[in-house]
């Protein structure tokens, strides 16, 4: 095994753990830290697969922005917000076993999905052109961001200003709303 081969498996092991560790956690604060864990490991790996430009954007973006929002409004919210989020203890409920039920049911449909899917025979494997590392992608990529994915991406920057509000409205100090 390789010592790219290692790395990788470190990266996507990290990335698996890290959000388990996301879901499971009952501690919010550790939880969001554990997020920025799993968005810098799937960083690494988009480097891996020479996506400079999406690794970047998911570090200045995902990293950098949303998850230091999240936290500074979870930091600031006012302590009878968090005490209402803190979960009972009333054992196994049937909301549960339906969650349950589903989550198997899609993980049932993926796994059957994967492993009836031949590889070989899919049309955009077939017609895939190698990625040359030397390929300026980042230049293509501003140019179709500006031109045929401009409305995307004001789309975009709108859900993320609507994150910001809400953040600003849960990290106000007074009750009034």
């Amino acid at each position: 095994m390789g010592e790219e081969q290692i790395i990788f498996y470190f990266f996507a092991a990290s990335v698996l753990i890290s959000a388990l560790c996301v879901v499971v956690m009952k501690n919010l604060v550790r939880s969001i830290f554990l997020f920025f864990v799993t968005l810098f490991s799937l960083a690494a790996l988009y480097l891996f697969a020479l996506a400079d430009f999406i690794a970047l954007a998911q570090i200045v973006i995902y990293a950098g922005g949303v998850l230091v929002l999240m936290l500074f409004a979870f930091m600031l919210s006012n302590r009878e917000l968090l005490n209402s989020l803190k979960p009972t203890n009333s054992g196994f409920k049937v909301n549960n076993f339906a969650g349950i039920l589903i989550s198997l049911l899609f993980l049932l449909i993926l796994a059957l999905v994967i492993i009836k899917t031949d590889l070989n025979q899919l049309v955009w494997i077939q017609e895939s052109v190698p990625v040359n590392p030397a390929d300026n992608t980042t230049h293509q990529i501003g140019i179709y961001t500006m031109t045929t994915y401009l409305l995307p991406f004001e789309i975009l920057s709108v859900f993320l200003m609507m994150a910001l509000i809400g953040a600003a409205h849960l990290a106000r100090k007074g009750g009034k709303a």
